[in-house]
């Protein structure tokens, strides 16, 4: 072929395809439900209150609740000129009812066309949307009507309600055709064979879930909470109550009673209500349904009831009172700028037989209770105070009271890293809760050069006779998050981060030996036992289902589902396959990683990707529904890749602390390193189409990694860190977060730390298109953090947008605000990684056209 031939074919090319993707599609089949019989009613008067005639226009607005899809079970074919024949009734009027599915490959235009000689109403999931409000002589003839699609046409359900008549001139006929606005050359509109269609972010928000589920003292009931969201973003919180003998639900109740949970010994829900100044508590017996009052004129705090179940106590608040000139306040210390930090907390106890409360600690510091003992003679309680000049900034004293002398012994005095601690059944013992570093190191198995990471938690035994300290999880990967020592068996019940799993492990203190249960979710967000029963309840979500709930047999480790909530609305859900991908870094490491197919995936076809991260210090687990939902960006045509880089938690101190004094280094060569593999061997990955995504640290990362690489397309970055100095002095919490990220490293002694590994100080090196994300109201990463970025690119003359999420604060969750501001990251790739911006340009047209 000539050059001149081939000119001529890549014009007819440019011609012929936007053409192409402008013709109208008309469906092969049609469901119909059959004919509803209808008819007019008896007019007592000629016209009605507002003066008006009964017509047929009247008859076609009677409602019709419309059945499922799967009760349309009449398969209609349209004739050689693509009318879809319809039947009529023997006599007078009636409904009939045509369903069918349209949907559009990416955001855009188009138009649904109608053309039938009857009157009918058209439904795009379950919204009226048009109508034809007269009868024509013939459908021949027959003059179309128009529906907008416009947007993201995610499979939506269309249902004709079609006013048919015996006596009309016409033939009873449909057509239907679809078809992209002629201004939109990239968008296709095809209709679909069945109801199951993409995720979306309503998917995440709306619907009802799990959410927690705990287990009476004798293993005999479950109580379960759910929570719902309603399409508008309106929220319900509701239980249920399921006995495992019986395995039947025994109440469902519409609202969660508040403090409602497990009296210790008995089978006996306790909770709060509120009338004026004073709480009052009940009991609720599932095995009689009925409800008792168990004290009257409480104090509105919340409570802990002791073992035996004739006290109970609670904490109470007295705030600092502090002489200030009116308007003005003088800091006492950096977290005075938190509303609580001068409020001081005191333990009280208060006695059911006599009504009597006592209050048992006293003085300038808050006492936080940490455990009573089974036969409630001792209360361990904790002293937190300010150590301002040595990390982590404060240090924590534990105590011992005997309840019936007040006798006070110290457990700990000025332990930084030691957090809370637990009684063993036999009260001999203490359970206790810290980072690596505590008790002078003794749970750390790093080198001693290296810095352990305080977030990757560790479980310490304390022997109360001898005082000797156990590091019972020193050589065991997996990051503490709960520990529960169970009183039936012995075992030490530990829910972990393992790697990007949450798993629950058992260890035996006897043997020292750990076990992994065998439970059915990915990530295991609440794990309950039973005090007096070989049972357990918890609640999991994995990569591709949302939360349900189980019962456990703790003797044959079998699991029953007894909650599945999100069931159905999953069941409507075309979801992608998850794969599990890790390679080997340069470093020398495996680094774990899984990725997201789209929906009906295609291997010969070339897709862009999306790559998220965290890299703050915790996994990226795999769970269903998040923040940054992954099934949710695969469904819009991406390949999503996710990993688990350099100071991660779940993977062992010495990973983990590979994230203390980094901020970037190894991390980014990592996420660089893994995508290139990535692409190089998934040739269905398009090279030049490659956008990533982060949040908080994550944040920091996309901008980091910008000055890094030119690999990306396209990058987001949420609540990101640009200066890690400002972050350090002005967020909440940046100083005592940066006590672990910068360990002993301040602007002052280390300030190459902060001006080397800051984005901000490279901005210069951007050139990867970045959109910045920030709520106004952010008190962890201060809004600062993207203004100044933003301010930098901009003067550079860098590609650079800039989205404030009005009142939101470190995570945006306001329902409303929360659909827009993930429209706007969707709108963002589409623009950059599809070649396609009029989703962006839709949501933030140019003000200067």
């Amino acid at each position: 072929m000539n050059k001149m031939n081939l000119k001529i074919l890549l014009l007819s090319l440019l011609f012929v395809l936007p053409l192409a993707a402008q013709q109208k599609n008309v469906p092969q089949t049609l469901s119909a439900f059959g004919l509803i019989p209808v008819q007019k009613p008896v007019l007592l008067d000629s016209t009605d209150l507002q003066d008006k005639k009964f017509t047929d226009e009247t008859l076609l607005s009677f409602p019709v609740s419309f059945p499922a899809p799967e009760r349309f079970i009449t398969q209609i074919e349209p004739d050689e000129l693509g009318y879809f024949h319809l039947s009529k009734p023997e006599k007078g009027y009636a409904f009939q009812l045509v369903s069918f599915f349209v949907k559009n490959d990416r955001y855009g235009k188009g138009k649904l066309k109608i053309t039938s000689p009857d009157m009918f109403e058209v439904y795009i999931d379950g919204e009226s949307k048009t109508s034809k409000k007269k009868f024509e002589p013939s459908y021949r003839t027959a003059e179309p009507v128009e529906t907008a699609l416009n947007g993201n046409v995610n499979n939506s359900r269309v249902v004709l309600k079609i006013l048919t008549y015996s006596g009309s001139q016409s033939e009873s006929a449909l057509k239907i055709e679809i078809e992209a606005d002629k201004s939109d050359s990239l968008v296709q509109f095809t209709f679909g064979e069945s109801d199951k269609r993409r995720m979306t972010i309503n998917d995440v928000l709306e619907g009802r879930r799990v959410s927690s589920s705990s287990v009476s003292p004798s293993g005999r009931y479950v109580l379960l909470r759910f929570s719902e969201t309603f399409a508008g973003g309106e929220s319900k919180r509701s239980i249920e109550l399921y006995d495992t003998k019986l395995k039947k639900t025994l109440l469902s109740d519409a609202a969660d009673r508040s403090q409602l949970s497990w009296m210790p010994k008995s089978d006996l829900l306790y909770y709060v209500s509120d009338e004026g100044k004073s709480r009052t508590m009940f009991t609720f017996d599932p095995a009689t349904l009925t409800t008792k009052t168990v004290a009257e004129n409480l104090p509105k705090e919340s409570f802990h009831i002791a073992p035996d179940e004739k006290s109970m106590f609670y904490s109470t608040k007295k705030s600092l009172n502090v002489t200030e000139p009116k308007g003005l306040k003088r800091l006492l210390a950096p977290d005075d700028r938190q509303a609580y930090y001068r409020d001081k907390y005191y333990i009280c106890r208060y006695f059911f037989d006599s009504g009597l409360s006592q209050q048992i600690t006293y003085g300038c510091h808050t006492a936080s209770l940490n455990d009573v003992s089974e036969d409630v003679t001792q209360l361990l309680f904790s002293v937190s105070e300010e150590n301002l000049t040595e990390r982590p900034f404060r240090k924590n004293s534990l105590f011992l009271l005997n309840l019936q002398t007040m006798q006070l012994d110290t457990i700990w005095k000025d332990e930084r890293f030691a957090n809370s601690a637990r009684f063993s059944p036999d009260g001999k013992k203490l359970l206790i809760s810290g980072a690596p570093e505590a008790f002078n190191k003794i749970g750390q198995n790093i080198a001693s050069q290296e810095i352990a990471n305080s977030y990757d938690s560790q479980a310490f035994i304390f022997d109360l006779d001898t005082k000797k300290i156990e590091a019972v999880t020193r050589n065991f990967d997996p990051a503490i998050d709960q520990q529960d020592w169970s009183r039936n068996n012995g075992f030490i019940y530990f829910r972990v981060q393992d790697r990007d799993y949450e798993n629950v492990y058992r260890y035996d203190p006897a043997r020292k030996s750990f076990e992994k249960l065998p439970l059915k979710e990915d990530v295991i967000r609440s794990f309950s036992i039973a005090d007096n029963g070989e049972w357990a309840t918890y609640t999991g979500v994995s990569a591709s289902n949302s939360s349900r709930a189980y019962i456990l047999n703790l003797k044959s480790l079998q699991s029953t589902l007894i909650a599945d909530p999100y069931a159905e609305r999953l069941s409507k859900l075309s979801l992608g396959e998850v794969e599990d991908w890790s390679f080997k870094s340069s470093y020398g490491d495996p680094i774990d990683g899984r990725f997201y197919l789209p929906p009906y995936f295609d291997p010969s076809k070339k897709y862009p990707l999306i790559v998220y991260y965290y890299g703050g210090t915790s996994p990226t687990q795999r769970v269903f529904e998040s923040t940054y939902p992954l099934h949710v960006y695969a469904a819009q045509g991406y390949v999503v890749y996710t990993l688990q880089p350099s100071g991660t938690t779940g993977y062992g101190q010495e990973f983990s602390s590979r994230h203390v004094n980094a901020w970037g280094k190894q991390t980014a060569d990592e996420i660089i390193e893994g995508t290139k593999k990535f692409v190089a061997e998934h040739p269905f990955v398009e090279a030049s189409k490659i956008g990533c995504i982060g949040a908080s640290y994550g944040g920091f990362m996309t901008q980091y990694l910008q000055t890094q690489t030119d690999l990306f397309a396209a990058a987001v970055s949420h609540a990101g860190i640009s200066n890690i100095a400002s972050y350090w002095g002005e967020g909440y919490w940046g100083y005592s977060y940066s006590s672990v990220a910068s360990a002993d490293s301040y602007p002052w002694n280390n300030p190459k730390l902060y001006m080397e590994q800051s984005p901000l100080f490279h901005a210069d090196k951007i050139k990867t298109p970045l959109l910045l994300l920030h709520g106004t109201a952010d008190t962890n990463v201060p809004i600062g953090e993207s203004i100044q970025m933003y301010t930098a690119l901009r003067l550079l003359g860098k590609t650079v947008e800039f989205v404030q999420v009005d009142g939101e604060n470190h995570g945006i969750y306001d329902y409303a605000k929360r659909i827009a501001w993930n429209n706007t990251i969707y709108a963002w790739f589409a623009k950059w990684l599809k070649d396609d911006s009029q989703w962006w340009d839709s949501m933030y047209p140019n003000p200067r056209k």
